[in-house]
């Protein structure tokens, strides 16, 4: 299939397919737009069924970051990067270092940051060959003290802070306590989040592909593990969605119960018309892009210099990003998804998109 013609190219600027034959690298570097900044996005390592899935991936989630960056008030573009293997065994540092050498190719056109599959052991590698790199080095955090460059704590605040607004939309509720969530994945951002809800007093459900995570949660936080296909339909309050993407579709639409659906992952809805059904049925979406952008938030402070309270207040101000796009859904009638959209391309268009983030780092 032609890169031009692909259903989900959506006038990319760039795409980069990277190889190096010697580590066994096989990447791709996505550049969707730079209007408003350098394309930021994270470097993702998973092992692709195929290179055609790599590819749906990679232009789904740099176009994701073009409007998550606008929506969050950020001076950036959208970008991200995919290396096809498994996170686990896959990885050395020559295949590191090449993936940092393709980075670095393009000039700090693409920055990148870590994922799902890297971490900042990932970061320093690429430190190593490029610049161009977030998250490589230790950071203060809010509270004083020091903290790795992985943003995937600042994710898991945003995601709690946009879910409590959800649950307070359509469930008239602020207080969290005996709220059921089920969360569905459980890496480094489900379980920020789990434990922030139970920290709330929520009762937890979860599941995850590796065993591993799903028994940390159980033994920290006294969850209830679940297998992964009964996520969908258990009678609980909130289903959050924290590990890969396109997982709300035609067929998971008919289990899913949860009136809220507020969750971490990257492209959840399978095509557009899944946020329209999902009105239909009467189910309050978080929009994913919107929700979960704390991440992105982060290690654009990381990248500016901008303190970690800075930081910290621009991250929980998702919650107010969604009470504006809830409160336009009900007043025009039209899914979350689309005034999700509606709203960050605005602001691409006109600008605005760069006054928030300056607001906050001069205040």
């Amino acid at each position: 299939m032609s890169v031009f013609t692909h259903p989900d190219f959506d006038h990319h600027e760039q795409v980069v397919f990277c190889h190096d034959e010697a580590s066994g690298l096989r990447a791709i570097i996505a550049i969707h737009d730079t209007t408003l900044g350098p394309a930021l996005g994270g470097c993702r390592m998973f092992p692709y069924a195929s290179d055609d899935d790599a590819l749906c991936d990679v232009l789904r989630l740099s176009r994701g970051m073009t409007l998550k960056s606008s929506l969050a008030g950020l001076k950036l573009g959208g970008g991200k990067a995919v290396i096809i293997g498994d996170p686990h065994t896959g990885k050395s540092q020559a295949l590191l270092h090449a993936m940092g050498d393709f980075v670095d190719s393009l000039g700090g056109r693409y920055i990148t940051a870590a994922d799902s599959g890297t971490g900042e052991p990932e970061m320093q590698a690429f430190a190593q060959r490029t610049r161009h790199v977030i998250g490589a080095t230790p950071r203060t955090t809010v509270d004083g003290s020091i903290a790795s460059g992985d943003p995937s704590p600042s994710t898991a605040l945003g995601v709690f802070v946009g879910l409590r607004e959800a649950v307070r939309q359509r469930l008239g509720r602020d207080d969290l306590a005996g709220l059921k969530v089920a969360i569905q994945g459980v890496g480094h951002v489900g379980l920020g989040l789990a434990r922030h809800l139970k920290q709330a007093g929520a009762e937890l459900w979860v599941c995850d592909i590796f065993d591993a995570n799903v028994r940390q949660a159980m033994e920290e936080l006294g969850a209830n593990a679940v297998r992964p296909h009964d996520i969908y339909g258990l009678d609980v309050d909130v289903f959050a969605p924290c590990a890969m993407g396109g997982i709300l579709n035609a067929e998971t639409l008919q289990s899913l119960r949860a009136p809220v659906i507020a969750g971490a992952a990257n492209n959840q809805l399978a095509s557009p018309e899944i946020g329209v059904e999902l009105q239909r049925r009467n189910h309050l979406y978080a929009p994913d892009y919107a929700i979960n952008a704390g991440g992105i938030i982060d290690v654009y402070y990381q990248r500016i210099g901008g303190s970690a309270a800075q930081s910290d207040a621009h991250v929980r101000s998702i919650g107010d990003t969604l009470r504006e796009i809830f409160n336009r859904a009900t007043a025009s009638g039209e899914p979350t998804s689309i005034i999700a959209d509606h709203l960050a391309l605005e602001r691409l268009q006109t600008g605005d998109a760069l006054r928030p983030a300056e607001q906050r780092l001069h205040a």
